[in-house]
């Protein structure tokens, strides 16, 4: 079975998407279309801005969102997923790409999530950090008894968890699972302590958006970061997306559950290669590649 996979925060890069706009005129209406439904030219810092420029929140979320689902759209008949799943943002992408979400609905909840989260993001220090080398089970015993706020935040890939929480709840985590014989455990360059209790305030803001969404009938499953599992009914799938800001990515988890489901070939529909590599490390039986508009 076919498994169309969508990157999360992280993969953008300066002239993420210019290929499409130049080659798809359906790509082109969709960008201008962004545009004017974002209220700025996020198409100018896409294919022209500096790094730092596309690090912001609210233009990191909605960009590789952009790139993901116009990428999907111009595909064409080549796309036919029979199963999608995304990491944390991605999960939305694939919103889209299964038909639950218009792609208008899905960039305005993508907007509002990313306000939404640097908001939350600058009413608490709060951080995250990836820790290499330990079993899932060693790193959330770890977390549990540190003071603070430190959660398990993303089941990346075995030996691959990264943490999330308060900036000094973190950074004692990171010295007891180096004890603990983990082979990195590095604080992350990011704003924020994503998919953790801190990102309430966030997770509220983004339900009362969603609760006023239209969810329809997806065209195949979604395994959801929440529940690692296959999900279509809408109103379940909204009900998930709400929780998701909070609650932890269980992305390995997904994508086992995918191949034991019968997902056999996976494609990562998006700028970068993040999750192929993942993919790689999760099970390396699956053959893993991404979209390209030359299939």
């Amino acid at each position: 079975m076919k498994a169309y996979i969508f990157p999360g925060q992280g993969a953008q890069f300066t002239g993420m998407g210019l290929d499409l706009y130049e080659k798809s005129p359906l790509a082109q209406e969709l960008f201008e279309e962004a545009n004017d439904i974002l209220g700025f030219s996020i198409t100018d810092i896409m294919f022209e801005g500096t790094a730092d420029e596309l690090k912001q929140t609210k233009v990191t979320q909605p960009a590789i969102f952009l790139h993901s689902v116009i990428l999907a759209k111009v595909l064409g008949d080549n796309f036919k997923p029979e199963m999608v799943a995304g990491h944390s943002l991605g999960e939305l992408s694939a919103l889209v790409a299964n038909g639950v979400l218009s792609f208008q609905d899905g960039l305005t909840l993508v907007s509002k999530r990313a306000l939404a989260m640097q908001k939350a993001c600058e009413m608490q220090e709060s951080t995250m950090a990836a820790v290499l080398g330990l079993e899932d089970k060693v790193v959330e015993d770890v977390c549990a008894e540190i003071d603070g706020v430190v959660v398990a935040a993303n089941y990346n890939c075995p030996g691959q968890l990264v943490i999330s929480g308060e900036i000094e709840a973190i950074n004692k985590a990171c010295e007891v699972l180096k004890e603990k014989g983990a082979k990195r455990a590095l604080v992350l360059p990011v704003g924020g302590a994503f998919h953790s209790p801190l990102m309430e305030p966030a997770r509220e803001e983004l339900a009362a958006a969603i609760e006023a969404t239209t969810f329809n009938e997806p065209t195949c499953p979604v395994y959801q970061n929440v529940t690692a599992s296959a999900v279509t009914n809408p109103e379940e799938i909204k009900k998930n997306l709400m929780i998701q800001l909070t609650a932890p990515v269980r992305w390995t988890q997904s994508i086992q559950q995918m191949i034991a489901d019968g997902g056999t070939e996976f494609i990562e529909v998006g700028p970068g290669k993040v999750l192929q590599g993942l993919m790689r490390k999760i099970d390396r039986n699956v053959t893993a590649s991404g979209a390209s508009l030359e299939e």
